[in-house]
């Protein structure tokens, strides 16, 4: 044996070694504990990516939009992008807010939505009212994110609460949400003013000015989930729909000149409600806007949908007006973020009344609706719920990034998350990041941080379920969601996947749009059970409309309000390999398998795969990487921290997620009833108790990289934990992770 020979065997005696007493390490399920200890944030982490954020967020001037409009610089012209996330913690103590915002800029973010309410919603207050507490803690988290380079986005109101009887709005019961007041009703808006000028000009005792001046506030939405066009609107109260039908009737006269006229337009189609001599024309219900008609019913519900649009869109104007002009606020502006009752018959007038600010938004989760079943499911996890594991892989017309762009407006997703209890959590971050990436959606907002660092227990533990606590449906400070931040933020961040060439260019006329033609291509939630992949293996449809496939190939983009002539799509059919279940993206960096569920990343600077790698084969070769697993499920990203290619990098973040489930969780195989479907899943016979329990890393990563030659497995906070032995092949590298390896650098 050759001298070189036999350093080779030592080595790999020595490598087998190690891998052999830390696989004697591990638990007896194959799990391992995740419980970090706490944080001093110090300088010896290896993963900690504040550089990445400015020193102070703001600190060269507002956000404002690039030339094109379609995305976001920073004060000083230079292109900026934004890994975002929800956050409760500006109700916690100034202390926690510290903490909160130095731990998102460890992990990559840069921009943290407050999804709030600034009224007084406690019984006895005036409209005008303003929660103090509330406003306070906006203030001083504002100081913590600007500190820690985090830009912030502000939704001052949801009316998701009982409406005040102090507050006076016609109509309106105390059992019942004022859903559509803030369009419809002069006081609720004049309240809604007096909220907006006390948050947004009053002076910020933690950082001396006020929001109005202050750019580390980047977005200012009007409001959240309300429209003219959702459900909601068939409650509005008698004296509200009365108040819209005399704006109704006034609009009707400017168009024909008078009632009679409008009547006779409609062929005297006439509608319980109607007060033509006090100028009232009865609306149609919301049911109505999503079903078909003839003759002068459907000539009257066009004229409605069309006033509707332009009240929206109004509306949004003049609150912006007033906030702009009115309080000086230099942030940029969003309507809202909801979507309608009909999304293939109305979103898109929803989307062109936003239009008369500056960004495009939606509010969009990953699951089916049946993913999660039992009482009090909307906010909560009980022992007994039923629950069905889907994984998006599977349903690639389902990803939160799937979305039309309007041309000259940035495009954001104000919330999203893979949601709890789904045990596919940790392809969530990889795929947005690869697929906003590819499609030009400029932010998604995960939703949302309950905790200032880790949530390392989501029960709701004064609750008690049959002898058990319930879990928090909407954390996503876990490790499963945040623990999977870092490679994806600087993949996002850093542009290391390439944009698409555009695909589909839909130009609209507003008369489609008011008689509620389906577009060309949609960009609608899918409902019920159906997973529709038949749709991603062609470019046409049945119906003579474009496959949502394209979401996955290229970027998708809108003109609402131009010539239809303009419209123009590429041939994507030659992306799509129907008989093996493939997309390819235009740029050759993403493939996805929704047949065995399986993504492929393979940019220079970011390679990596998630989904069933065992089913898959096990082993994934891509450009400069093969990546070798034996896990069932988990994501592998291989990221260059130094923004060299991964043949080059001196520094390289191999991060990892499987799955997660508390110590004790437990559940069974179940059927249950969907919409009339039965439903085989699983049902929850113990929700458990901390720590979490993370499946074991079964990893080999081999990269094209000779100049490396240290590896280190970090612990979940991004400190050393200890080395693991390389073994040189020819032109590069093989490292075995440890089972315990979230975290892996290699140098």
């Amino acid at each position: 044996m050759t001298t070189i020979n036999a350093l080779r065997f030592l080595l790999i005696c020595l490598l087998l070694a190690t891998i052999g007493a830390v696989q004697s390490a591990q638990g007896p399920d194959g799990t391992w504990p995740f419980s970090p200890g706490e944080d001093a944030f110090s300088e010896d982490a290896i993963l900690d990516l504040r550089p990445l954020n400015e020193k102070q967020s703001g600190e060269t001037g507002f956000v404002r939009l690039s030339k094109d409009g379609n995305d976001f610089v920073k004060g000083n012209g230079e292109p900026i992008r934004f890994w975002a996330i929800g956050s409760e913690i500006y109700k916690r103590t100034p202390e926690e807010m510290d903490r909160h915002c130095r731990f998102l800029a460890k992990v990559g973010v840069n921009m943290a939505r407050l999804h709030t309410t600034v009224a007084d919603t406690t019984e006895g207050a005036a409209i005008s009212d303003v929660n103090e507490k509330v406003i306070d803690g906006i203030f001083r988290f504002i100081k913590a994110a600007k500190q820690n380079g985090i830009y912030v986005t502000i939704s001052p109101y949801y009316g998701h609460h009982k409406t005040l009887q102090s507050w006076g709005l016609e109509g309106y019961g105390p059992d019942e949400m004022p859903w559509g007041a803030i369009f419809t009703d002069p006081k609720m808006q004049e309240g809604y003013r007096a909220w907006t000028k006390e948050l947004y000009t009053r002076n910020n005792p933690y950082t001396d000015h006020p929001i109005k001046d202050d750019p580390t506030v980047a977005i200012l939405q009007i409001h959240n989930e309300d429209s003219l066009f959702f459900w909601t609107m068939q409650r509005l109260p008698e004296p509200q729909a009365r108040r819209l039908g005399k704006s109704f009737g006034d609009w009707l006269i400017k168009r024909y000149g008078s009632l009679e006229k409008a009547k006779a337009a409609w062929d005297g189609h006439a509608e319980n409600g109607d007060d033509f001599a006090n100028g009232v024309v009865a609306l149609m219900s919301t049911w109505h806007m999503t079903q078909e008609w003839k003759g002068g019913q459907a000539k009257r519900l066009r004229d409605q949908v069309q006033f509707y649009g332009e009240y929206q869109r109004d509306f949004y104007a003049r609150m912006g007006q007033y906030i702009r002009e009115e309080l000086g606020c230099k942030q940029l502006l969003n309507a809202t973020n909801w979507r309608t009752a009909n999304d293939l018959k109305l979103k898109e007038i929803e989307r062109w009344t936003y239009a008369a600010l500056d960004m495009d938004a939606e509010n969009e989760y990953y699951g089916s609706d049946y993913q999660h079943i039992g009482e009090n499911n909307g906010y909560r996890i009980d022992p007994d719920h039923y629950i069905v594991n889907e994984s998006c892989l599977h349903k690639p017309l389902e990803l939160t990034t799937n979305y039309k762009c309007q041309v000259g407006h940035p495009f954001i997703v104000t919330e999203t998350s893979w949601k709890n209890p789904n045990l596919y959590q940790t392809e969530g971050p990889f795929l947005v990041a690869a697929y906003q990436s590819l499609n030009g959606v400029d932010i998604v907002y995960w939703f949302t941080a309950t905790e200032p660092t880790w949530c390392l227990d989501p029960r709701s533990t004064w609750w008690w379920v049959r002898g058990m606590n319930p879990l928090n449906k909407w954390t996503c400070s876990i490790p499963a969601l945040a623990g999977m931040f870092p490679a994806n933020a600087i993949i996002f961040r850093n542009r290391y996947v390439k944009q698409g060439d555009i695909v589909v260019h839909e130009v609209r006329s507003l008369d489609s749009l008011w008689e509620r033609q389906p577009p060309l291509i949609d960009d609608n939630e899918i409902y019920g059970v159906s997973r529709e992949t038949e749709e991603c293996g062609k470019m046409w449809r049945a119906d003579g409309r474009l496959s949502r496939a394209a979401f996955l190939v290229g970027r998708v983009e809108a003109v609402l309000g131009g010539n239809p002539a303009e419209t123009r799509a590429v041939d994507f059919s030659r992306f799509l390999e129907p008989n093996k279940q493939l997309i390819r993206s235009s740029t050759g960096q993403l493939l996805w398998n929704y047949g065995v569920g399986l993504c492929l990343m393979d940019a220079p600077k970011a390679q990596g795969v998630t989904g069933f790698l065992k089913a898959a084969g096990g082993r994934f070769q891509l450009n400069n990487t093969l990546i070798e697993s034996q896990n069932e499920y988990a994501t592998v990203s291989v990221v260059s921290m130094d923004d060299q290619s991964l043949t080059r990098s001196r520094r390289i973040l191999v991060q990892v997620g499987t799955t997660a489930r508390l110590t004790g969780w437990e559940d069974k195989d179940a059927e249950f009833k969907f919409e009339e479907q039965t439903i085989r899943g699983k049902q929850i016979v113990n929700t458990g108790k901390p720590p979490w329990q993370i499946e074991n890393t079964r990893v080999r990563i081999t990269i094209a990289n000779p100049s490396l030659s240290k590896a280190t497995r970090l612990d979940v906070s991004g400190y050393v934990a200890d080395e693991v032995p390389l073994l040189r092949t020819s032109g590069g590298i093989t490292a075995e992770l440890p089972v315990n390896a979230m975290y892996f650098v290699l140098e």
